[in-house]
């Protein structure tokens, strides 16, 4: 436990340290945008997957990831750093916490797409942004000037519109921002690099993964695994859209300021929300519309304050 905190202090103060507000670290901003344009168009990408259970994609998200991101530890020779985390219980409790908190948004938002509840999905990761700034004020010492409240105090408007707006899901909503918020702050406190990260925390879900396939393939009612030739290789496509994101969210997550990150974090959900009402024709209510105005007036009024102090330096 000793050796846990003091990691935990060692890791907060290069954080804390290296990071201000007023910069911004080129490469994480890189990455987080990637990270999100990604996540923000992957509704496309499980709508083709309508049908086969939510339970069975997450299955083959995991089991296909794995392979890649051995590659790409072998390339950047992070092999050594994987096997150091799985042998040592300090990090592996991280990683243990952190691949329940990732697999269980992953569940929701796969089935939420599917169900035809984009837009409550979106909503989750609207809310996601605000609950990282609280945590970055409370838990990692970070400070927000004045407008930057000011923003925030918009942005919280335009998540009380939203929940107004959609109560019978908000359940949905929830567990998706503050499970992903949670996913963030272990993965920024874990003492491990983004791509062995990633690695440990698929390689502690395979296990379970293998078994859910297995017992999806028994199931020949259902359309999943071999049922459809194309079917199956957009299970296989999954293990790529899996990684790519998480990689990139992972190095922005923990060289980027955390409040920062979290304005950069409504990029995905605006774009989902685009593909929910423009290409799913999913009903748009006049909260949600109100709500949209005020975020993104929000996130205008963080980036202006964000752009004049960088300048300034």
């Amino acid at each position: 436990m000793c050796g846990a905190v003091v990691a935990r202090r060692r890791y907060h103060l290069n954080i804390t340290t290296s990071q201000n507000p007023s910069s911004l670290d080129r490469g994480a901003v890189f990455a987080a945008l990637g990270a999100y344009f990604i996540w923000g168009f992957m509704p496309l990408f499980f709508k083709q997957l309508a049908g086969v259970p939510a339970l069975e994609i997450i299955s083959h998200r995991v089991i296909w990831a794995v392979p890649l991101l051995f590659i790409i530890m072998a390339a950047r020779r992070q092999l050594a750093e994987y096997r150091r985390a799985m042998f040592t219980w300090s990090t592996l409790r991280w990683m243990l916490l952190s691949s329940v908190l990732m697999s269980s948004n992953w569940l929701i938002y796969v089935w939420a797409v599917n169900r035809g509840e984009i837009l409550s999905a979106s909503l989750g990761y609207y809310f996601n942004p605000l609950l990282n700034i609280l945590v970055g004020t409370l838990f990692l010492g970070e400070r927000l000037n004045r407008t930057q409240w000011i923003a925030v105090g918009i942005a919280g408007m335009a998540a009380a519109v939203l929940a107004a707006g959609a109560l019978g899901t908000l359940w949905i909503s929830f567990s998706l921002g503050i499970s992903f918020c949670i996913y963030g702050l272990v993965r920024k406190m874990a003492p491990i690099g983004s791509v062995p990260g990633l690695a440990v925390e698929t390689t502690l879900l395979l296990p379970v993964a293998l078994s859910a396939a297995y017992y999806f393939t028994q199931d020949h009612v259902a359309l999943g695994w071999g049922g459809d030739s194309r079917i199956t290789i957009f299970l296989i496509a999954g293990g790529v859209m899996t990684a790519t994101p998480l990689l990139l969210f992972a190095t922005a997550a923990r060289r980027m300021n955390y409040s920062v990150m979290g304005f950069f974090q409504y990029i995905g959900p605006t774009i989902q929300f685009l593909i929910a009402v423009l290409v799913y024709r999913e009903h748009l209510s006049t909260p949600r519309i109100i709500a949209f105005a005020l975020i993104w007036s929000a996130l205008a009024i963080f980036s202006w304050d964000a752009l004049r102090r960088m300048r300034a330096t």
